[in-house]
């Protein structure tokens, strides 16, 4: 069955910081997955910031608004810890980090209201300039494309419907591209989230915190976990465990972002041992169905 994503929605649950300075794309360069040294102004990132030992700390959208100004959209939850971290390496960089969440109206555009405003032809992480907006294409939901809209605050709406915000974070689960949250910080090196497929990881760049780890797992054939899409029939929140039926002791995966189904039940994102992909498996007392995959992996880099 297909439902309506259709229309714009408010993100309050995403936040806001502002990078100003003439360091500022250098100072994350050396900090997140991405590359941004080489980040112009027509595409966004997609990013994580790890721990030394490769876990994820948080994960973001950046795009340059000028040419000393970057800014990261992130879990709202995660924002003042992440930006107590970075600020902590600034050291001489000319960089400077801000909560800048207030600074700014975030939307999320689905089906015909992302269509008005997306250029034909676009790729996820392009981006555009709207007016006094910046909208960066995301990956679509069951074939709707999808935008963020990003402008300051006081500006006007774009046009369209208006969409609920919990049906927008139903296309964000079933996109398939995670947004890491409290709930699961430090569970996770990208590749268990399939950030290196959905164009979270460079592997061609410069040294940052953990990229050792996160380029072993990638080359030395070491990685267990991938992300699926799946459908429960009760409520399960990020964070809870995954088993195989049948054995409660050992967990084989994690929920990484859940959000109310339409149709009844919860649509997620499951970090799951891969050798456990094949099995019955059950989430909260609920047992849990796997989905197709919106993307392929990549198998090579």
């Amino acid at each position: 069955m297909t439902y309506p994503l259709n229309g714009i929605a408010p993100l309050t649950h995403l936040g806001v910081i502002r990078v100003a300075g003439d360091d500022a794309a250098a100072f994350l360069h050396g900090q997140l997955t991405q590359d941004f040294a080489l980040l112009g102004m027509q595409h966004a990132r997609l990013s994580a910031y790890l721990s030394p030992k490769g876990r994820m700390q948080a994960s973001f959208i950046g795009f340059k608004r000028g040419p000393a100004e970057v800014l990261l959209i992130c879990a709202r939850d995660l924002l003042a810890p992440t930006l107590k971290r970075l600020s902590m390496f600034v050291l001489r960089s000319r960089a400077k980090l801000t909560d800048a969440t207030a600074d700014f109206r975030l939307c999320g555009l689905a089906g015909d209201a992302a269509r008005a405003v997306l250029p034909p032809g676009g790729e996820p992480w392009s981006r555009a300039d709207v007016g006094d907006a910046t909208v960066v294409q995301l990956y679509p939901a069951d074939g709707q494309p999808r935008a963020l809209w990003v402008a300051p605050a006081g500006s006007p709406a774009p046009q369209g419907a208006p969409l609920g915000e919990d049906l927008w974070l139903w296309s964000e689960v079933r996109s398939g591209v995670a947004t890491l949250t409290a709930p699961v910080v430090e569970a996770f090196v990208p590749q268990m989230l399939n950030y290196e497929s959905v164009g979270g990881v460079n592997f061609k760049k410069g040294c940052y915190p953990g990229q050792e780890v996160v380029a072993r797992s990638q080359f030395r054939g070491t990685l267990k976990r991938r992300t699926y899409v799946a459908h429960l029939g009760g409520d399960v929140a990020a964070g809870a465990e995954v088993f195989a039926q049948g054995d409660a002791e050992q967990p084989v995966g994690t929920v990484v972002q859940a959000a109310g189904a339409p149709g009844g039940g919860t649509d997620a994102l499951v970090s799951l041992q891969i050798a456990a992909a094949g099995g019955a498996l059950q989430a909260g007392g609920h047992a849990l169905a796997l989905l197709p995959l919106p993307y392929a992996l990549l198998e090579d880099i």
